[in-house]
């Protein structure tokens, strides 16, 4: 399990500094977009209310959302106490857990979450942005289908007397 906190904090952590540097120090705002790598890598602001693509964003869903995240940040954390997986599964579900609370700090401290990011390509204008924990918390997800095991319940879990 300390593979999965040592990655959930370095998501945490790498989400948060970063979003500090681009709205801070670099000072991105809704009259400030910078273009990094154009059209590939725009830094944008955005105020994300609601769940992906601002979907559910209407402000009143806060709390709801919060929950949701902590209860699926728990399920991971138990099945993981539960079904014991090998070290990259591991890994990945730190990534999940800890970009997942990244959000979560944003939604407490701002109301929202904090998005930058916007990719376009191909002549596609992309309108929607996002943030380095959207992209922990999706490879997290992704490496956990290919990596993650079924495996026994209880081998790490809790004893099982008389059974």
């Amino acid at each position: 399990m300390k593979l999965l906190w040592i990655s959930a904090f370095i998501a945490f952590a790498l989400d948060q500094a970063s979003k500090y540097v681009v709205i801070h120090v670099m000072g991105v705002s809704q009259f400030n977009p910078i273009d990094v790598l154009p059209p590939l890598l725009n830094f944008r602001y955005g105020e994300n209310r609601g769940i992906n693509f601002g979907l559910l964003g209407d402000g009143s869903s806060i709390w709801p959302l919060i929950a949701v995240a902590c209860v699926i940040c728990a399920g991971v954390l138990w099945w993981m106490w539960r079904h014991p997986q090998p070290p990259l599964a591991r890994a990945f579900a730190g990534l999940l857990i800890g970009g997942a609370m990244a959000n979560v700090l944003d939604r407490l401290l701002y109301g929202f979450v904090l998005d930058f990011l916007n990719m376009s390509c191909c002549g596609i204008d992309n309108p929607f942005v996002f943030n380095v924990a959207d992209i922990f918390i999706f490879v997290g997800a992704l490496g956990l289908v290919f990596f993650g095991q079924e495996g026994q319940p209880g081998k790490k879990g809790p004893s099982k007397k008389g059974t």
